[in-house]
């Protein structure tokens, strides 16, 4: 079975992948181009893609003759692949949740005390050589202990923030889901999500990417936010209307904001680069080596079990 991984993963990952399969790894970090997602499509049987290969309908439809039979994604996220195309022409695709939820919610957690006690913004200032010593009100930030969390999107992710920000730092928790859901934490599920911008300290979205959840947070969000809130993005970056985040950091509809991810990823605005109360990471979610090799292993196992008998472990 000749497998195809668009992108160098950890070296236990390819090992036990070279183990089971005839692999080629495309030695280069970009995401893959058009010819090269339709030459791994027609010339092996198998493709192990990530983050930004976009396998869309029009991919699959040019591709014509397909002899690949299963997607095997690396990561939790899979809009980047069209997944009803993908089954259309005949091909099984999988994903790598649960390796993901630990990591991406330690990020999570960084970017919240990062906002909130001002931390790039103060180590900016000691490496610029204008520090000139403690004072008492000198970048005073958010005190984060007994604040109100809220959470829009109440999964895997969303309930390891959840219990992070309640049981570490005594948070009361509120969020937002698209159906009810139970918790086996204290937290409220609210109405709507202006609702819960407009009860919490802080806001993290949690929910997954995708054309249903492409700018589900917009201005009415950012209209109902507090002044003195923060708002943390560690999901996709087109489920945040990034203009109307930007306008509403300008009119000081809310304090800052921690990103992890952007809406035209790897491109960041300059208006939010400018910015002192926002805090930017290049996508660290998963950024482990623990984590980025369970990610990997999981995605090989869904391959072994794919040639195998034809099932996938983690399917979607």
């Amino acid at each position: 079975m000749r497998l195809f991984i668009s992108r160098p993963l950890p070296e236990a990952v390819l090992d036990r992948a070279r183990a089971s399969f005839d692999v080629t790894v495309r030695e280069e970090t970009s995401p893959l181009s058009r010819a090269e997602m339709l030459t791994a499509l027609r010339d092996y049987d198998a493709v192990l893609p990530t983050l930004r290969d976009d396998f869309s309908a029009d991919v699959f439809v040019e591709a014509g003759a397909i002899r690949a039979k299963v997607l095997a994604n690396f990561g939790v996220g899979y809009n980047h692949i069209d997944v009803a195309a993908a089954k259309a022409h005949g091909l099984a695709v999988s994903n790598t949740p649960g390796a993901v939820t630990d990591a991406t919610a330690d990020t999570a957690m960084t970017l919240i005390l990062t906002c909130a006690r001002r931390a790039g913004e103060g180590e900016r200032l000691v490496r610029s050589g204008s520090w000139e010593g403690w004072h008492p009100t000198q970048m005073l930030g958010l005190h984060v202990t007994g604040k109100t969390l809220g959470v829009i999107g109440m999964g895997r992710i969303g309930q390891a923030i959840a219990h992070r920000c309640h049981h570490g730092f005594g948070m009361e928790v509120v969020f937002y889901n698209r159906s009810p859901k139970q918790v086996d934490l204290p937290a409220r599920q609210l109405g709507s999500i202006e609702e819960v911008c407009a009860t919490a300290d802080i806001v993290v979205v949690a929910t997954p990417g995708g054309a249903e959840t492409t700018h589900l947070i917009g201005a009415d969000a950012f209209h109902a936010m507090q002044p003195h809130a923060l708002f943390v993005n560690i999901a996709r970056g087109e489920v945040v209307d990034e203009a109307a985040l930007i306008a509403a950091l300008q009119a000081g509809e809310l304090a800052g904001a921690g990103l992890d991810v952007y809406e035209f990823e790897p491109e960041v605005p300059e208006a939010l680069i400018a910015m002192e109360n926002v805090v930017l990471l290049p996508h660290l979610g998963t950024a482990t080596l623990e984590v980025r090799t369970d990610m990997g292993m999981l995605a090989v196992e869904n391959l072994e079990a794919f040639a195998r008998d034809g099932t996938l472990v983690t399917p979607v």
